[in-house]
């Protein structure tokens, strides 16, 4: 069968389908719920992206701008026969036209029945803030560090910053007193475990208990050890939620669901980044992508008989999820849990609050 183009450089293949029926075609539920996709038109990125910007970072070469109607297209070929919703955010970058691309993805969500999440820019005003949220088809945030201050040179120039720089107590007042959904990418090069993190995240839960908040990426918990020195420090609090994307490490979810447990992770992709095609592998508190694409950052090819059987590492996540679910004995209500129920349960309590805002 011919290759089908899904995004950017990525096409779906035989591989693909092979994959997709020997490993994930029982085990995925018939309905979905992705807590964490990325949507905007190319038409909103001011600044354009450089070979310079693209040499930076891994991500910054393969996280084309995805349109929500692309976005759609892909869902039906990648998940065949299922029921897929989103949550959906923009770029949270500042070369984008923020109040546009927000104005998008509310817009195309809403036509399709998804949530919104609404990039925060954290010198807004807490009435601004506000009447973001009174829109139609928003449900929250997704704050970033990016979003402080723009750097022509680096993503990176405020990973040190505090939490509560660029998700500030005045929005944080807003937010509680909406019930409203914060998707926190959390700051510092230490990830999730960094002392600060710890306590931020255990004040913000302290002082505004009546937000949904979701930790995305398990905290960037991409590793064994990053995991299991954050993890547990978090365990304790049950209304504390965690999206799995951009995660392929079966070590992680074991330590996750051991700690965090099922009820409290949503199931995530992070795409359109995950389209890409290959895998990671991880050594000590580090990893690298391999993928079959010449790439700056791929330099650490491996032969061609092996790249040829790459899959989509977004099909790599789910499997990473099936093994380690079946390896703990974990049923069909925690599958059905983390692909799509605890979204479910969360986003519909957002909206039964909305109704009063």
């Amino acid at each position: 069968m011919e290759p089908t183009h899904l995004h950017y450089v990525w096409d779906y293949t035989d591989v693909d389908r092979a994959f997709w029926a020997e490993h994930l075609e029982a085990f995925v539920p018939k309905r979905i719920i992705d807590a964490h996709a990325h949507l905007a038109d190319p038409a909103h990125r001011l600044e354009p992206m450089t070979d310079a910007r693209r040499r930076e970072y891994w991500v910054a070469e393969v996280s084309e701008p995805i349109t929500a109607e692309a976005a759609e297209r892909c869902n039906r070929i990648v998940y065949p026969g299922r029921e897929v919703s989103l949550v959906a955010m923009g770029h949270p970058g500042l070369e984008f036209d923020v109040d546009a691309m927000n104005e998008y993805v509310r817009a195309e969500s809403l036509r399709r029945g998804w949530a919104a999440l609404t990039v925060l820019i954290p010198q807004w005003s807490p009435d601004r803030l506000a009447a973001e949220l009174a829109k139609p088809g928003v449900i929250g945030v997704k704050p970033y560090y990016a979003m402080i201050s723009r750097s022509p040179d680096t993503r990176d120039k405020h990973i040190a910053a505090s939490i509560f720089e660029f998700l500030p107590h005045a929005h944080l007042e807003v937010l509680n007193d909406r019930r409203a959904w914060v998707t926190l990418h959390v700051p510092k090069a230490e990830r999730l475990g960094h002392p600060d993190n710890i306590r931020q995240i255990k004040e913000l839960r302290r002082r505004y208990p009546d937000i949904v908040l979701v930790i995305a990426h398990f905290g960037r918990c991409y590793t064994a050890p990053h995991a299991a020195e954050a993890l547990p420090q978090l365990a304790d609090d049950e209304g504390l939620y965690f999206d799995c994307s951009a995660v392929l490490n079966p070590a992680t979810y074991r330590i996750a669901f051991e700690h965090i447990g099922w009820r409290r992770t949503l199931f995530g992709i992070d795409n359109p980044v995950f389209y890409m095609r290959g895998r990671r592998q991880w050594d000590g508190r580090t990893y690298v992508n391999r993928t079959s694409y010449p790439f700056h950052f791929n330099t650490q090819r491996e032969p061609p008989e092996v790249e040829a059987g790459y899959t989509l590492m977004m099909y790599e996540i789910i499997k990473a999820i099936k093994d380690v679910c079946g390896e703990m004995g974990l049923g069909r209500d925690a599958v059905e849990g983390i692909f799509h129920d605890n979204a479910r349960r969360l986003i519909d309590s957002v909206l039964a609050a909305k109704v009063n805002w």
